[in-house]
């Protein structure tokens, strides 16, 4: 089976962890700092959080901009449960804004025609957290003139998105949120078996989701109420929750961020490669916005029939074709149904689903798989 996706681990990222196991730190040791500031300095972002994973920088970017009971998140349907989950989280109430057609992202007209209407119904949300789905970023300028307009923050949910540039800038750099977040899922474009990130260019913002993904626990005596018992002692100044990521993750993650421009070339290698291999086939392919350079962690086609959709789909896995779908509308699924959604409410993101097939992309797969991968992709549309 050749998978959608699949990490690639060099023999030096296996050293690094050897290193890390035969050290006195496997948790919070030296390197997880040393990650962060290789975050910072790849993004220019001047603040990075290491976690666990990107649905906890999730949750604790929600947290440090304050969401909270009474309060409205906002962000698009297609995308994982997490983007949503993490305003579940904190009591606040979840909505939706409908995709680009194209690039599969947050519309900004969607996104302003809803902001007019939630003005008027006095439903305009603390929170917008926008999708860079598939690696590429979304219309950012458009989006965050509309959201600062309405003193709504940012999250940029960039899981996918590690090394992508909008207008030539990283995404992460902050000039137009005030939190990105990165995954480093096994799948993703560099990983730390687990893990994620929070950056951020405000201080404030940083020292909190520092604070929460250690218990909301501080050691430093300018924080504490009263004066230090003497080297032992801390004090938890809030709850927070274990969300810390290991010494041993974060040094694959310094090894792995040493290759993220080997891994984002190739990937652009396999995508330019596959515009050209199905251009003359009945699908859509990704659509590629201008002034975006995707990291292409996912490659996404669209049948033009969506009644075929099943049928190519499961020919393509018989033939060893390990596809996926990324996503089903999260306001389909039973938890945001029983909050009041339904099938129609959005309705770009519903036909993207009923057509869309990720199909293989991570830097070893070969030519010869990838020609293997576009011939199951014809043949199955040609049954």
């Amino acid at each position: 089976m050749i998978p959608y996706g699949r990490q690639a681990i060099s023999q030096e990222d296996i050293a690094v962890v050897v290193e890390v196991l035969n050290s006195d730190f496997l948790t919070q040791g030296p390197r997880v700092p040393a990650f962060e500031n290789a975050l910072a300095k790849r993004t220019t972002a001047q603040h990075a959080v290491a976690v666990s994973n990107a649905t906890a920088a999730l949750h604790l970017a929600c947290l440090a901009l304050d969401l909270g009971p009474g309060d409205y998140l906002w962000t698009t349907p297609i995308t994982f449960v997490a983007s949503a989950n993490c305003g579940r989280y904190c009591g606040a109430k979840i909505d939706f804004v409908d995709i680009d057609p194209e690039t599969f992202n947050m519309s900004p007209k969607a996104l302003e025609d809803k902001l007019r209407r939630a003005e008027r119904e006095g439903t305009v949300p603390a929170v917008i957290v926008v999708v860079h789905m598939c690696g590429q970023s979304p219309e950012m300028d458009r989006i965050s003139t509309l959201a600062r307009s309405y003193g709504i923050k940012i999250i940029e949910d960039a899981s996918h998105a590690i090394g992508a540039l909008y207008q030539g800038k990283p995404v992460g750099c902050g000039e137009y949120s005030d939190i990105t977040v990165f995954s480093f899922h096994p799948v993703k474009i560099i990983t730390t078996a687990e893990g994620g990130a929070a950056l951020t260019n405000d201080r404030t913002l940083a020292e909190r989701m520092r604070s929460l993904r250690s218990h909301g626990i501080t050691r430093d005596e300018r924080l504490m109420t009263k004066s230090s018992d003497g080297p032992w002692y801390y004090q938890q100044l809030e709850l927070g929750f274990n969300y810390r990521m290991t010494d041993i993750q974060a040094a694959l993650g310094v090894s792995q961020l040493a290759h993220l421009d080997d891994f984002l070339s190739r990937r652009q290698d396999i995508a330019d490669c596959y515009d050209e291999l199905l251009k003359d086939l009945p699908i859509d392919l990704p659509g590629r916005l201008e002034g975006a350079v995707s990291s292409w962690h996912l490659y996404v086609v669209r049948l033009k029939n969506a009644s075929d959709h099943l049928e190519v789909f499961t020919r393509l896995r018989a033939d060893g074709i390990g596809v996926n779908l990324h996503y089903i509308p999260v306001h389909l699924q039973p938890y945001y149904r029983a909050l009041g959604f339904n099938a129609g409410d959005y309705p770009v993101s519903e036909d993207y689903y009923s057509r869309a097939i990720s199909v293989p992309i991570y830097p070893k797969l070969s030519a010869a798989e990838q020609r293997e991968v576009t011939n199951s992709i014809t043949t199955a549309l040609s049954l």
